[in-house]
């Protein structure tokens, strides 16, 4: 079974807790252990302090060890007295004594104390009378709990401390339960997400609910999302408009074969030049594929040089002049001596040649298209051209668009492909409207070259 992200966070937290845990309950009892051992000395050497000053009194009152010598109830009497417990039996002594204790004289003979053999190390406290050492109060060592209270309450502090681990660990298990959860709550929305978008659905969005690193991936995912949707959109019209435009010539020429084989048209020259001219229309529209496929990849190549921008102007207008007069449109132009410009002219050749085009099929009879170039210092002259008549915003919309839908204003056969605009990035150009209603610009870096469609006046 494959633990989940979920399960590996939680272990983690929980180890972690559980480390911590554990080194604090170690160190706990490890303290506690030793600070009471060391109460239990400390208390232990005061109380043997005040048992050598006692018997300190009683020497120089006596003058000598004869009262003392196997008599355990006067010292025990002397401990009482310290404790003011006069309620213990006088045959045994006081209960706060965690230690054997033995008083000796000057030459270590016992006096009083435990039957064993006397310690050879341990606390000595002298007992002294006129600056002589007289006698000796020995203890044993304490490095251990020895009476039964004691080790109770140590049995006592030790099952109290292990159920509040026990606790702690339950509380801890349930805390990291619910924040592993929490934490990994926008990353399971992120991957449920990503299976979505994977699957092919672009319209998946997750909920951005912080400002953290996920906020900031789950904000980057939706802008994903939002551009593979409007991609795919695109991808889909693209593909729509490339078999609307193939399939008009390709049924025309489908028609005239099948006519031909039928017999009802004869291979006559008219009639293959009507297929040769329905073979260069296919030819042409595959062409134009190919150069906007190219100029999508950034694989289209570009001869750069320094050309007359009027002159490539100059060029265009004059191959559309007659055509423009014969559907009773006017081009005026404004057009200084020379305008300078570093560009592929063949691109750029193409590029104006597709503007006056799609100008002539989307402007009505009556219209009248004026072009200037304007110079500005420092850089290459724009192309400024006004239309004044008819021309329809869906039209000047279309000039954004891969292929020039078909209307009212055109025959199906008249439908043009946008190629050339798409060398304006590589001539550091872009297109755009000039007004939210008719409007069409060529810009490049601060200086721009725009096509505008006022209303008919």
């Amino acid at each position: 079974m494959r633990i989940g992200i979920t399960g590996k966070l939680f272990l983690a937290i929980f180890a972690t807790c559980m480390l911590v845990l554990i080194t604090m309950h170690w160190g706990v009892r490890v303290s506690f252990e030793r600070g009471f051992i060391d109460y239990i000395k400390s208390s232990n050497e005061q109380r043997i302090n005040m048992l050598s000053e006692a018997l300190e009194e009683q020497y120089s009152h006596h003058g000598n060890w004869i009262f003392l010598r196997n008599n355990d109830q006067v010292v025990y009497q002397i401990m009482r007295s310290f404790e003011q417990n006069s309620d213990s039996s006088h045959n045994l002594p006081p209960k706060g004594w965690r230690t054997q204790f033995w008083v000796v004289d000057s030459q270590f003979n016992r006096l009083v104390g435990h039957s064993g053999p006397l310690p050879k190390e341990g606390p000595r406290h002298p007992i002294r009378y006129n600056n002589e050492i007289v006698g000796w109060v020995l203890t044993t060592p304490v490095e251990r709990l020895t009476r039964n209270t004691d080790i109770n309450f140590d049995r006592q502090q030790r099952r109290t401390s292990w159920i509040i681990v026990a606790l702690s660990t339950l509380l801890a298990a349930a805390v990291t339960w619910l924040l592993s959860r929490g934490m990994l709550a926008p990353v399971k929305r992120l991957v449920a997400g990503t299976h979505r978008l994977a699957a092919g659905d672009f319209t998946t969005r997750v909920a951005v609910s912080s400002q953290d690193e996920l906020g900031r991936l789950a904000h980057d995912f939706n802008q994903l999302a939002t551009s593979l949707e409007k991609n795919e959109q695109m991808r889909r019209a693209f593909m729509a408009d490339v078999s609307h435009e193939l399939r008009t010539p390709l049924a025309v020429l489908r028609g005239e074969l099948e006519a031909l084989q039928d017999g009802v048209r004869q291979p006559t020259p008219a009639s293959l030049s009507s297929l040769q001219a329905e073979v260069s229309t296919l030819t042409k529209l595959v062409d134009d594929l190919h150069q906007l496929s190219l100029s999508d990849l950034g694989a289209l190549a570009y001869r750069k040089a320094s050309v007359d921008c009027v002159h490539l102007v100059q060029i265009a207008v004059a191959a559309f002049r007659e055509r423009f007069r014969a559907k009773g449109l006017e081009i005026v132009t404004h057009l200084p001596a020379q305008a300078p410009l570093f560009g592929d002219p063949d691109r750029l050749n193409q590029l104006f040649n597709n503007l006056l085009e799609n100008s002539l099929r989307y402007t009505d009879a009556g219209g009248r298209l004026e072009i200037g170039v304007e110079q500005q210092p420092g850089a290459a002259a724009p192309l400024l051209a006004g239309q004044r008549a008819g021309h329809q915003r869906s039209a000047t919309d279309a000039h954004f668009r891969t292929f020039l839908p078909g209307g009212r204003f055109t025959q199906p056969r008249q439908r043009r492909f946008r190629a050339g605009v798409g060398d304006l990035p590589q001539h550091r150009g872009s297109a755009r409207r000039e007004n939210p209603r008719r409007a069409f610009a060529f810009r490049r870096r601060a200086h721009y070259s725009r096509i505008c469609y006022p209303d008919k006046k």
